[in-house]
């Protein structure tokens, strides 16, 4: 193959090649052995995430070297060891890829084994396809892994919306921490790998999957390093309602969630205006569903249940809090003549991010913060 293209060809490729191999490499040498964050040093990523991450590029890195001695010393493809590490290259690569994005849905603590077991029939294709070169075996495998990335690909869809749902229902900040971006990136990751099992070294194709390839690298070892470890929501054990002075009541005292929210409604309201809308709790960066449930004395189960009867989630309830006090201070500073921007009111508002607080409030009002300024404005 490498006569078949002149030696500029094959040292740009090469080049290409080694950096592509070289950056996963350092990539993984650094998740496993660095303990500090130099991508955003205040955000601790989560260890299981981290990890996997780290052994997706170590595999990425050696199977860089494993096609680089193949072409080097066979680039016979109709070998057995053409068939070796084409399968061990998608074993390896999918099982990773699988792994990386699993652990990156912290909502719960989703098994990798099924994708490991995924891979078995390809592992007897590949025998198969080594003892008979002659035999369907080769398209069968390749078949089944496109199977496979559209099964997968279509699994991580409804997981990514569970635990959107799940971020939506237990945290009011969710800045780094959605994962369908990522998601998009890391199955682009496995598109690549497809392609570039289809295409030749003698394609222009091959240069820009390489530098896709490379790309991909540094902006999935970012997501990685940006994505803070969630802290993780046990079932509670807890059966009794909240305290009060109405808990001693007879009815109270019943462990059945729908008895207890039948009459217990107006209790947790009163709870939540008393412990979050005076004191302003909501004004807290990242303040979670749990630290809520314990400021005001009851548990995560409980409130969870209330905002459900509501027909809210926890994010809208604390975003509709803090766009209430983004307006009262709007108006108060307009009234006044006080100078200001939006960005200021909106961290004083409990935004972390303008960003966040700018889809928050489209998301109420159905326009954006300076039209309803202005349309404010027109009214006074």
């Amino acid at each position: 193959m490498f006569t078949e293209v002149t030696s500029n060809e094959l040292i740009l490729f090469f080049i290409l090649y080694g950096i592509t191999g070289t950056v996963s490499a350092i990539a993984a040498i650094y998740l496993l052995l660095r303990r500090g964050n130099a991508f955003a040093p205040e955000v601790t990523p989560p260890v299981r995430l981290r990890r996997w991450a780290a052994t997706f590029f170590a595999v990425s890195a050696l199977a860089h070297v494993w096609w680089y001695l193949f072409y080097v010393y066979s680039c016979d493809i109709n070998s057995v060891a053409y068939v070796t590490v084409v399968v061990l290259d998608c074993a390896t690569q999918l099982v990773t890829i699988a792994g990386m994005l699993l652990a990156m849905l912290q909502d719960r603590r989703r098994p990798v084994w099924p994708a490991f077991a995924a891979m078995i029939p390809l592992v007897v294709l590949g025998v198969l396809q080594a003892l008979y070169p002659k035999g369907p075996f080769e398209n069968i495998a390749g078949i089944y892994i496109l199977s496979f990335y559209l099964l997968f690909s279509i699994y991580m869809v409804f997981a990514v919306r569970q635990y959107g749902r799940w971020l939506n229902d237990n945290y009011a900040d969710l800045e780094h921490k959605k994962v369908w971006l990522t998601q998009m990136v890391s199955l682009g990751c496995l598109l690549l790998f497809i392609l570039y099992s289809l295409s030749d070294i003698n394609n222009i194709l091959i240069y820009v999957l390489h530098f896709v390839e490379l790309v991909l690298f540094i902006l999935l070892l970012w997501r990685v390093e940006t994505l803070p470890q969630l802290e993780t929501i046990l079932v509670e054990k807890e059966n009794s309602p909240p305290t009060s002075e109405k808990s001693s009541e007879p009815d109270a005292d019943k462990t059945d969630v729908g008895n207890f929210l039948n009459i217990n409604l107006v209790q947790i309201e009163e709870m939540l205006s008393k412990n979050c809308v005076d004191t302003q709790l909501y004004l807290q960066h990242d303040l979670t569903l749990q630290q809520l449930a314990h400021s005001i004395g009851t548990n995560r189960s409980y409130l969870s249940h209330y905002f459900a009867r509501q027909g809210i989630t926890y994010n809208i309830y604390i975003n509709n809090l803090r766009i209430n006090h983004f307006i009262s201070r709007y108006q108060e500073a307009a009234s006044t003549g006080q100078a200001f921007t939006v960005q200021q009111l909106a961290s004083e508002s409990g935004y972390h991010s303008y960003s966040t607080f700018s889809l928050a409030f489209k998301q109420r009002f159905g326009q954006n913060v300076t039209e309803w300024m202005r349309d404010a404005g027109d009214k006074q």
